[in-house]
């Protein structure tokens, strides 16, 4: 799953610690979401969402392609 979490931490000038603070995990955490090596679950996503005032569509996409 791609997302723009670098860019919105970016915009604001968050560290992944900060942004791990803001919602509860760790930096380890936004890091591997950040690189794909892990998908949020649904809590996590929604306070995303919550948190730069998006909607969860707006921060992540689907990067496989349905046949």
């Amino acid at each position: 799953m791609k997302n723009r979490i670098v860019d919105l931490r970016a915009e604001r000038a968050w560290t992944q610690a900060d942004l791990a603070q803001r919602i509860g995990v760790s930096r380890q955490s936004i890091n591997a979401i950040e690189t794909g090596k892990f998908d949020p679950s649904l809590p996590v996503a929604l306070r995303l969402a919550k948190l730069f005032n998006l909607t969860v569509e707006d921060i992540f996409t689907d990067d496989q392609r349905c046949p």
